[in-house]
C-alpha cells in the first residue's frame, strides 16, 4: 500500500520536474520559481545567525514582459543558511528588478527596505519601498521628478527612521574647456545624492557632483575622449552614500577611485580618500572601482569605514584580486592617515568587476556579496573563510546581498495542495503539500481532515517543517484538508483555508475497487488512540519517511542525467531501501492517525477548538 503510493508520487513528481535545474519549483506556488544555491561551509559553527537577503536579476536594465520567463523568479528573496527559500517577493513585484533589499530598523521595529526599479516602458520611475514584517507595503516613496528616476544603487534608511539617502543621476551639456577643448561640447552625466523624508518623500538635502568634482578627477575619461550625446559621460558614477552622527556624508565615486566626505553644512568636500593623485591621506593601501562605502564608526577625527575594493572594471584591473576592506581614517594628524584594519580577499582569488557590497555583522563577522552569479562569502573577523555560496546558474546575478536576523509574519494563510492516489481501497494514499511564504519560525505542521464542509476537523497527523514546502502522507482517502503552522514553542501561528483533495481520473490510473470511484473516508471513525510511546515512534517514522522521500526527489535530480533506464533502476533501489526501513521501524503497521498530547492535557484536535492562545 505504502509502496504503491510512493511509486505514484514519484511518477507524478517526475512529470513535474523541469529541465531548468537551477530553479526550485513548488506545488503550492506553481507560478513561482526560486534560484538555487551551491553552498560550501568551512566552519558552520562560526557563522553569524540570520537569513540571506538577495534579489536575483537577469539583466541590469528593466525587462519587458516578452523577455521574462513565464514563472516569477527575479526580485527579492529571503533564504536560510542552507539555501532553502523562506520568502519570494517576485509575484508581489510582478517579476520586476529589485535592488538594495535588506532588513532595516525603523521606529525601534524591524522592517524591509528595497528599491523597485523603474519600469521598462517608463511609466513608473521607480520607488524606495518599505515593507513591514507581514510583507505589506508600509511606505512607497518616489524621487522628486527633477532629480531623475529612482536610482538603483542606494536606499539607505538612517537610524532614526525619519529620512533616507538615495543616489541620483542627471545630465546636462557642457563645454570641454577643462580638457583644453573650449570649442567642443559633450553631454555629462553627473552623480549626486539626496536625503528624503520617510513620511512625505520631500527632499531635505541635495548634492550635485559637478559643483565640487572637476572633470580632471575622472579615471574613466581623458582629454581626448570622444564627445557623447545624452545621457553623456558618466564621469564619477556614484554608487553609495552614508551619513554620520555629525551630519556629514560619505560617498563612493567608482570612476574617480575615491571616497569623499561631504560637509552636511556647506556641501563642500572635507577630504578625499584614494583617487588618482588626489588623496588627502598618507595611506598604506590602494583601491579602485570601489562600491558600498559605509561608516562602521565615526566619532570626532576617527572614522572606520567598510567598502568593497573591486580593483577592476569591465576593461581594466589595477590589482589581481578583489577584496572587502575595513579601514581606519584619522583626520586629526598631520598628515592625515588611513590604514587597513582588515582585508578579506575574494575566496576564489578572482575579480568582481561590477557591483557588490560589504556588511559587518553584529558578531564582527563580515558578509560580502561579489555580485556575479550571486557569489557571497562570510568571513570571521580574522579573515577565515567560513562560508561561500553562489547561484547554481550563471545566468542570474545579484547587485548586493545582506544577512539579517528577521521574523516574518505573513498575513495571508498557508498554501496547501492535497491529492489522493491508489488503485483500490487497500492502497489509497493522500498526500498534502504545504508552504507559507515568508513565515520564518514554523516548528511543525498539524494536519486535519473533515467528513464534509460542515463537520468539525479531525487531527490526522503532524510533521516537522524541513523546507519551504513540506509534504505529508496519510493512509486512505482524506478530504476537506486544513493545516496549522505551529511555532517551536507550541503556539499556533496560522491556519490555512479548508481545501478539497484533488482526485485523479480513476479509470486512467487503473482503479479496480468495488465501487465505481472511491469515496472520501470519515476521519472521525479511524483509529486515533494509542500508547504515547507508540505514537511518538510512529510519528518519528513518518517524519523520516517523508524526509527520505524529499531526499529522493533531490537524488533524482542528480542521477537523471545518467540516463533513463539506469536512473529508473537506481531510483527503485533507493525506494526499496526506504520501504524496508519504514516497515522495520513501523513493525508492518500503518497508522498515520493519532493524537499528540499537549502540555494542557488536551488532544490536539480538541485544543484547536479552544480559544486562541494569547499573543
Amino acid at each position: 500500500m505504502f509502496w504503491f503510493g510512493v511509486l505514484l508520487l514519484v511518477a507524478q513528481n517526475a512529470v513535474a520536474w523541469h529541465s531548468d535545474d537551477d530553479l526550485m519549483s513548488f506545488k503550492t506556488l506553481p507560478d513561482a520559481r526560486a534560484v538555487k544555491f551551491d553552498i560550501h561551509y568551512e566552519d558552520r559553527d562560526s557563522v553569524s545567525p540570520g537569513y540571506w537577503f538577495v534579489s536575483p536579476y537577469l539583466h541590469i536594465e528593466p525587462d519587458g514582459p516578452i523577455s521574462l520567463y513565464e514563472q516569477y523568479q527575479i526580485g527579492p528573496h529571503i533564504y536560510d543558511q542552507d539555501g532553502r527559500l523562506v520568502w519570494t517577493g517576485s509575484p508581489m513585484f510582478d517579476n520586476r528588478n529589485v535592488f538594495d533589499f535588506k532588513a532595516v530598523s525603523l521606529f525601534n521595529e524591524t522592517f524591509i527596505s528595497l528599491i523597485l526599479q523603474y519600469s521598462h516602458d517608463g511609466k513608473e520611475r521607480g520607488f524606495g519601498m518599505i515593507l513591514d514584517q507581514n510583507y505589506e507595503v508600509f511606505r512607497k516613496l518616489p524621487l522628486r521628478h527633477d532629480l531623475g528616476v529612482f536610482d538603483i544603487h542606494e536606499f539607505n534608511i538612517l537610524d532614526n527612521g525619519q529620512s533616507a539617502l538615495v543616489t541620483n543621476y542627471l545630465s546636462e551639456e557642457i563645454t570641454l574647456e577643462a580638457f583644453g577643448r573650449p570649442g567642443e561640447k559633450t553631454w555629462l552625466e553627473y552623480g549626486g545624492f539626496a536625503e528624503i523624508d520617510i513620511n512625505t518623500a520631500d527632499v531635505l538635502y541635495h548634492w550635485n557632483s559637478f559643483v565640487e568634482i572637476p572633470l580632471a578627477e575622472t579615471v574613466h575619461y581623458h582629454p581626448n575622449s570622444r564627445v557623447e550625446g545624452a545621457p553623456g559621460w558618466d564621469y564619477v558614477h556614484i554608487n553609495s552614500v552614508d551619513k554620520n552622527e555629525n551630519g556629514d556624508y560619505l560617498i563612493s565615486m567608482r570612476f574617480t577611485n575615491t571616497l569623499y566626505m561631504i560637509s552636511g553644512q556647506t556641501g563642500t568636500i572635507m577630504w578625499r580618500l584614494g583617487g588618482q593623485g588626489h588623496s588627502d591621506f598618507s595611506q598604506d593601501f590602494v583601491f579602485s572601482k570601489q562600491h558600498d562605502a559605509k561608516f562602521i564608526e565615526s566619532s570626532g577625527t576617527r572614522h572606520v569605514i567598510s567598502f568593497l575594493n573591486n580593483a577592476s572594471d569591465e576593461e581594466f584591473n589595477e590589482e589581481e584580486i578583489s577584496s572587502a576592506l575595513i579601514v581606519e581614517v584619522e583626520t586629526g594628524t598631520t598628515p592625515m592617515t588611513a590604514r587597513v584594519l582588515r582585508r578579506y580577499n575574494r575566496p576564489d582569488k578572482s575579480l568582481t568587476r561590477l557591483r557588490g557590497n560589504t556588511q559587518q555583522l553584529p558578531n564582527k563577522n563580515v558578509f560580502v556579496c561579489w555580485s556575479q552569479g550571486g557569489y557571497i562569502s562570510e568571513f570571521s573577523p580574522d579573515g577565515k573563510v567560513l562560508m561561500s555560496a553562489s547561484f547554481t546558474s550563471d545566468r542570474y546575478s545579484n547587485y548586493r546581498a545582506y544577512k539579517f536576523e528577521f521574523t516574518g509574519r505573513p498575513n495571508t494563510p498557508p498554501d496547501l495542495v492535497a491529492s489522493v492516489y491508489g488503485s483500490d481501497v487497500t492502497n489509497l494514499i493522500t498526500t498534502v503539500h504545504v508552504s507559507w511564504n515568508g513565515a520564518t519560525d514554523i516548528g511543525w505542521w498539524n494536519f486535519y481532515a473533515q467528513k464534509s464542509e460542515f463537520d468539525r476537523p479531525v487531527f490526522i497527523g503532524n510533521v516537522s517543517k524541513y523546507d519551504f514546502e513540506t509534504m505529508f502522507m496519510a493512509s486512505g482517502y482524506m478530504d476537506w484538508i486544513s493545516v496549522e503552522a505551529v511555532h517551536h514553542n507550541g503556539q499556533v501561528l496560522g491556519t490555512s483555508k479548508v481545501h478539497r483533495t484533488q482526485a485523479p481520473n480513476w479509470k486512467a490510473v487503473g482503479w479496480s475497487g468495488y465501487s465505481e470511484v472511491p469515496k472520501p473516508q470519515d476521519p472521525s471513525t479511524l483509529e486515533t488512540s494509542a500508547d504515547d510511546t507508540t505514537n511518538e515512534a510512529n510519528n518519528a517514522a513518518e517524519v523520516e519517511v517523508i524526509k527520505a522521500t524529499h531526499m529522493l526527489n533531490h537524488s533524482y535530480e542528480i542521477i537523471r542525467e545518467i540516463g533513463g533506464l539506469f536512473a529508473l533502476i537506481l531510483l527503485l533501489a533507493v525506494m526499496s531501501g526506504i520501504m524496508a526501513s519504514y516497515l522495520l521501524i513501523r513493525g508492518w503497521r500503518v497508522r498515520l492517525y493519532h493524537l499528540v498530547p499537549l502540555e494542557e492535557g488536551l488532544p490536539d484536535e480538541e485544543h484547536r477548538l479552544q480559544p486562541e492562545m494569547a499573543e
